[in-house]
C-alpha cells in the first residue's frame, strides 16, 4: 500500500509520471482539480460551498480544500493507497492532512518533489498547442502539426490556450514557488521529501521514482 504526495511546478511532467506510478503500484491518482469539478457537478454541499468562491474568482479556503480532499480519501477505491496531485499546496493543508491520516491510523509514505528549472519549463509550456476540435496536443518545436494551425487528425484549429501564454506561465511558476517553498521545507523536516530531477527523459525520471518507492 502506498500513500504518496506529488509536488512539482506546472509543466514538470507530473501528469505523465502520475499515470505511470498509478499503473505500476495499483494506486489511485487523485487530482484536486478533478475533485472540485466532480463535487461542483454533483452539487454536493462541499461542492456548492467551493462554487461560491470559484464563481467570485476567489481561492477556495484551505479548510474547505482539506474537507473536499479528505472526504474523497474515505472512498473504498482509496483503500489500496493513493497518489495526491495538487494537494497539499500550503503548510496549513499539510498539517491538516497529517492530522487526518494519523486519526485513521495511516502514514504518508513519500513526498515526491519533481524539480525542473524555469528556463526548461517556459519553452516547454509556452510552445504547447491544442486542437480546438478534438483536443489533440502539439508543440511548436517538438511536435508541430504538418500544416501550421491545422490539426493533423481532424483538421480543426490548433491554438495556444491562455494558460500556456508566456506571461501566464511565468505567473503560475511564481505562484507555485511562493506557495510551495514553505511546504517543501515542512516535508523536508519530517524526512518525507524526496527531490527528483525532472529535467531528464521520462523513463529515467520514472526509474528514479521507482527506486524511491520500492517494489
Amino acid at each position: 500500500m502506498k500513500r504518496v504526495v506529488l509536488l512539482g511546478p506546472p509543466g514538470a511532467g507530473k501528469g505523465t509520471q502520475a499515470k505511470k506510478i498509478s499503473e505500476k503500484y495499483d494506486v489511485l491518482h487523485i487530482s484536486t482539480g478533478d475533485i472540485f469539478r466532480a463535487n461542483v457537478k454533483e452539487g454536493t454541499p462541499l461542492g456548492l460551498k467551493a462554487k461560491e468562491y470559484m464563481d467570485k474568482g476567489e481561492l477556495v479556503p484551505d479548510e474547505l480544500v482539506c474537507d473536499l480532499v479528505e472526504d474523497r480519501l474515505t472512498w473504498d477505491d482509496c483503500k489500496n493507497g493513493y497518489l495526491l496531485d495538487g494537494f497539499p499546496r500550503t503548510v496549513f493543508q499539510a498539517e491538516h492532512f497529517d492530522r487526518f491520516i494519523e486519526k485513521r491510523g495511516h502514514e504518508l509514505d513519500l513526498v515526491l518533489d519533481i524539480e525542473v528549472p524555469n528556463e526548461v519549463i517556459l519553452p516547454r509550456m509556452a510552445g504547447r498547442r491544442v486542437c480546438r476540435g478534438c483536443g489533440a496536443s502539439y508543440h511548436v518545436v517538438t511536435h508541430p502539426p504538418k500544416v501550421e494551425g491545422v490539426c493533423d487528425l481532424c483538421g480543426g484549429e490548433v491554438y495556444q490556450r491562455a494558460d500556456d501564454a508566456e506571461e501566464t506561465v511565468l505567473n503560475r511558476l511564481k505562484v507555485y514557488a511562493d506557495q510551495t517553498s514553505p511546504l517543501i521545507e515542512y516535508y523536508t523536516k519530517t524526512g518525507k521529501n524526496a527531490v527528483v530531477d525532472g529535467d531528464r527523459p521520462v523513463e529515467e525520471v520514472f526509474e528514479t521514482i521507482c527506486a524511491l518507492l520500492g517494489e
